[in-house]
C-alpha cells in the first residue's frame, strides 16, 4: 500500500482592494518622497544662485561708470553771475542749495545755487585806494580763504552755515566768518603779489610775495582761560629767495612745506624748518604749468599743464633718507589744456575743465579716470564742486550752470584692489587693507590681495596639519583596525567636529597661543622626538616574545601608542629647556626676532593650523574612511589571494579605488578651512599682511568680512567692497568644487571597472 502525499501551496490572491490600497499607498509615499528630495535639491541650487545675485547686485554698483547731467534732470540749469568782478572762488555749499562767490572787487554773494537769487550780499571794508591784489585757497574741505591787498595786508574769511528749523522746516543761513578777525593783518610793507595761507590747529602761517621777497607772519592762537578771550601771538620772518618769480605758492598743513610754481614747468620746494632753505627745483612738465592744487589732506600736489598732462607728486624719503618731491602717477587726459582744477573735500578725487570744455574725473588712489564728457565748447572761468561731490558749479563767461554729479564710487579699480598702489606717505608701492583712519584726509587702502594671501595663508598650514593625520588615521581606521575598536574610534573622532569654532578660537588665542610663546623649542623637539618614539616602539613591539604580545587582544595594539605618545611629549618638553639656554639664548622667539630676522607674533599661522587642522580633521576622516571602508571587500580578499602583502592591497587596490572620495574629502577641508572665520578671528592678530613667515599672523576673507560689516555704512565703497570680497571667497569655493568634482568624476570612471 503506498501513501501518496502532495504539498499544495495556497494561492495568494494580489489584488484584494487591502493589496491595492498598500500599493496605492506606496506608490503615494514614493512620489512624495521624490518630490521632496527632488524641491529640495531644487531649492539648494536656487538658494545658491540667489546668493550669487545677491553678492553680484551689491558688488555691481562699485563698476559703473560715473555720469553728468543738468540739475534736476532735464534742462540746463543756467543763470547770470551774481555780483560783480571777476571770481576769484567758486564753492557750493553741502546740501548743494546755496553757492558762493567772491570776486576780486571785494564782494562776497551768497545765491540760490539752482536759480542765482541773490540770498545774502557782503562787501569787504577796504581803506580808500586798497585793492585786492592776491588770492588763495587754505583748501576746498576748510571754506577758508585769504585776500592779499595792495597795502601788504592779508584777510582771512571763511563762509559758513547753519541750519535752523522754524516749523519743522530746516533752513541754511550763510554766514562770514573771520578766524583771524575782521581787521587785515600786516604781513608785508608793499602789495601782495602771491599768498599761501595754512593752519595747524591753532598755529597759522601766512606767506606772502612781496617787492620779489618772501616774508612769513606765524600766529599762535591761544585763549585766555580766565577771561576768555583769544590771545594772537606773532612772528614775523624773512625766507630766502627763490630766484624767479614764482606763479603761485602753497603750504602744506604741517606748515612744513612751502611750494612755488615756477615758469617752464619747475616746482621749488622750500623746507620751512629753523633754518628755511629750497631743498629741490623740480621739473615737473616740458611745457607751462596751468594748474596746481593740494590733494585732500594736503600730502599730494596735483599738477596740470599746457599740454594736457595731469600728474601726481608728494614726498617720499630717498636712499639718504632725505624727503624728495617724487613723481607718483600720471592719468589720461587729452592735449588740451588743464585751465580748472578742483579736488574733492572728503575723498581723493580731481575734477578738471579742459580749454576745450571736457570735464574729466579722477581718483588719485585708483588711478582711474571715472568720466571724461565735454560740457562746454571753450574754456571755462571758475567750477566749484560740492562738499558730497554730488553737485557742480561751473563758471562760464557771464553764466553759472548748475549740474548733478554721480560718481559715487570713484577710488576703487582692478588695479586698487589686485595690483600693487603707491600711497601716500609709502616708500614705495604695496598691497595694503586699511578702511579707516582717524581723520578725512585719510586715503582709503582697498587691495583685497592680502586678505586672499592670509585666507590661502590659513588654509595651508591647517591642511598641512590635518592632511597627513586624518589621511593616515582614516587608513588605518577602516583597513587595519578590528571592528570592536573602529566601532569606539570613529565615532569619537567624528564627536570632534561638533565643538564650536568660537571655544577653539577662545582656546587658541587664550591658551594655546602663549603656551606655544612660552614652548616654542619644546613643540619643534617634540615634532622629532613623537615620530621617532612612535616608530621605535613599534619595531620594538614587533620582536616582543609572542607571549607578551598576545597579552592584548588581536587588533587593540594601537591604544598602546597614546601613552607613547605622552610620555614623548613629556620628554620633548622636558629637553627643552636645556637646549632653549644652550642654542636659543633662553628663549626661541626672541632669538629668532634678533639673531635670525624672523619676527615672531603670538597669534601667528601655527597657531592658526594647528587649531584649525584640529577642526578640519574631523571632516576629511570621516569621508576618508567612510571611501575606504566602502571599497568591495572582494577586491581585497581577491588580491590577497594572488600573494599580495597587505600593504600591496592597500597602495595598489584600495587606495585607488577610494581615491576620488578621498579626493572629495580633501577638497571639502579646503573649503572648510578657507570659509572658516572664528578661528582665525580669535588666534591670529587679525594684521593684513603678507608675509610666509609661520611666526606671523594675517587677516582672512571671512574674518575681515566679519570685523568690518557691522562697522561700515550701507552701500559705501567700504560696505560694498567687503560684499565683494564674499562674492571672491563665493567664487573661489564655487570654481575649487567644480573642479574637484571634475577630478573626482575622472578618478571614479578611472577605477570604478576595478
Amino acid at each position: 500500500m503506498s501513501i501518496e502525499q502532495t504539498n499544495t501551496v495556497p494561492e495568494l490572491d494580489f489584488n484584494t482592494p487591502a493589496q491595492r490600497r498598500l500599493r496605492q499607498a506606496r506608490m503615494l509615499k514614493d512620489k512624495l518622497a521624490a518630490s521632496g528630495i527632488a524641491i529640495g535639491g531644487i531649492s539648494v541650487i536656487l538658494a545658491v544662485v540667489m546668493i550669487f545675485f545677491y553678492l553680484l547686485y551689491e558688488v555691481a554698483p562699485l563698476f559703473r561708470s560715473a555720469s553728468i547731467e543738468p540739475w534736476g534732470g532735464q534742462q540746463e540749469v543756467s543763470y547770470a553771475v551774481p555780483g560783480q568782478g571777476r571770481t576769484l572762488y567758486l564753492a557750493v555749499e553741502e546740501q548743494a542749495e546755496i553757492g558762493f562767490r567772491a570776486t576780486d572787487r571785494g564782494q562776497l554773494v551768497f545765491f540760490d545755487s539752482t536759480s542765482g537769487q541773490v540770498l545774502k550780499e557782503e562787501t569787504l571794508s577796504l581803506p580808500e585806494g586798497v585793492t585786492i591784489s592776491s588770492f588763495t585757497l587754505l583748501s576746498e574741505a576748510s571754506q577758508t580763504f585769504a585776500l592779499g591787498l595792495s597795502d601788504g595786508g592779508v584777510k582771512v574769511i571763511k563762509h559758513n552755515y547753519k541750519a535752523t528749523y522754524p516749523n519743522g522746516k530746516r533752513v541754511l543761513i550763510p554766514e562770514l566768518v573771520y578766524p583771524l578777525g575782521e581787521d587785515a593783518l600786516q604781513v608785508a610793507d608793499g602789495p601782495i603779489e602771491q599768498l599761501a595761507v595754512n593752519r595747524d590747529s591753532d598755529e597759522w602761517s601766512l606767506i606772502a610775495l612781496s617787492q620779489g621777497q618772501l616774508v612769513e607772519l606765524a600766529l599762535s592762537m591761544s585763549e585766555n582761560f580766565l577771561t576768555g578771550e583769544v590771545e594772537i601771538e606773532q612772528s614775523s620772518r624773512t625766507l630766502p629767495n627763490i630766484g624767479v618769480k614764482p606763479n603761485k605758492l602753497l603750504l602744506t598743513p604741517d606748515r612744513r612745506w612751502l611750494m612755488a610754481s615756477l615758469p617752464q614747468g619747475k616746482v621749488a620746494v622750500m623746507a620751512l624748518g629753523r633754518n628755511p632753505e629750497v631743498t629741490q627745483l623740480v621739473e615737473v612738465s616740458k611745457t607751462e604749468i596751468t594748474s596746481i592744487e593740494l590733494l585732500l589732506g594736503g600730502n599730494s600736489l596735483i599738477i596740470g599743464d599746457a599740454k594736457g598732462k595731469l600728474s601726481q607728486w608728494f614726498f617720499v624719503r630717498d636712499e639718504a633718507n632725505q624727503f624728495q618731491l617724487t613723481h607718483i602717477r600720471s592719468f589720461e587726459h587729452n592735449s588740451s589744456p588743464v585751465i580748472n582744477l578742483t579736488t574733492e573735500q572728503r575723498r581723493k578725487g580731481i575734477v578738471t575743465l579742459a580749454a576745450d570744455g571736457t570735464l574729466n574725473l579722477y581718483s588719485s588712489t585708483a588711478n582711474r579716470q571715472a568720466l571724461s564728457e565735454p560740457l562746454f565748447s571753450g574754456a571755462a572761468d571758475a567750477i566749484a564742486l560740492a562738499p558730497r561731490a554730488d553737485a557742480l558749479l561751473v563758471q562760464h563767461g557771464d553764466r553759472l550752470s548748475f549740474w548733478h554729479v554721480d560718481n559715487e564710487h570713484p577710488e576703487i579699480s582692478w588695479s586698487a584692489y589686485w595690483e600693487k598702489v603707491w600711497y601716500e606717505g609709502y616708500e614705495e608701492p604695496e598691497y595694503v587693507w586699511q578702511s579707516s583712519a582717524s581723520n578725512n584726509d585719510f586715503e582709503p587702502k582697498y587691495s583685497l590681495m592680502p586678505l586672499a594671501f592670509g585666507t590661502l595663508k590659513a588654509a595651508f598650514y591647517a591642511m598641512l596639519l590635518a592632511t597627513p593625520l586624518a589621511i593616515c588615521g582614516a587608513i588605518y581606521t577602516a583597513y587595519f583596525m578590528v571592528p570592536a575598536m573602529r566601532r569606539k574610534v570613529k565615532p569619537f573622532i567624528e564627536l570632534m567636529e561638533a565643538l564650536p569654532t568660537v571655544i577653539l578660537g577662545f582656546l587658541a588665542g587664550l591658551w594655546l597661543a602663549p603656551f606655544m610663546e612660552a614652548n616654542l623649542a619644546g613643540i619643534f623637539v617634540c615634532l622629532l622626538i613623537i615620530p621617532v618614539a612612535i616608530v621605535l616602539f613599534g619595531f620594538a613591539w614587533n620582536n616582543m616574545p609572542n607571549k607578551i604580545r598576545f597579552l592584548l587582544p588581536e587588533g587593540w595594539d594601537a591604544a598602546l601608542l597614546i601613552p607613547v605618545v605622552i610620555l614623548a611629549t613629556w620628554v620633548g618638553l622636558g629637553l627643552a629647556s636645556p637646549i632653549e639656554d644652550a642654542l636659543f639664548g633662553g628663549h626661541m622667539p626672541t632669538w629668532l626676532s634678533n639673531e635670525v630676522g624672523i619676527p615672531y607674533d603670538q597669534r601667528n599661522a601655527l597657531v592658526v593650523g594647528i587649531a584649525m587642522g584640529f577642526a578640519v580633521i574631523p571632516t576629511i576622516f570621516s569621508i576618508t574612511e567612510d571611501a575606504i571602508f566602502a571599497v568591495p571587500k572582494h577586491l581585497s580578499y581577491g588580491s590577497l589571494a594572488l600573494g599580495a602583502t597587505s600593504w600591496q592591497t592597500l597602495t595598489r587596490v584600495v587606495l585607488p579605488t577610494a581615491s576620488p572620495g578621498i579626493f572629495s574629502a580633501l577638497m571639502i577641508g579646503m573649503g572648510r578651512a578657507v570659509g572658516e572665520t572664528m578661528i582665525v578671528l580669535m588666534a591670529t592678530g587679525n594684521t593684513p599682511i603678507m608675509d610666509v613667515n609661520i611666526f606671523e599672523g594675517m587677516r582672512t576673507l571671512a574674518a575681515n568680512i566679519a570685523v568690518e560689516m557691522p562697522e561700515s555704512e550701507v552701500g559705501s565703497t567700504h560696505y560694498r567692497t567687503l560684499f565683494l570680497a564674499a562674492f571672491v571667497l563665493f567664487l573661489f569655493t564655487f570654481v575649487v568644487n567644480t573642479l574637484a568634482e571634475a577630478i573626482r568624476q575622472h578618478l571614479r570612471k578611472k577605477y570604478g571597472s576595478l
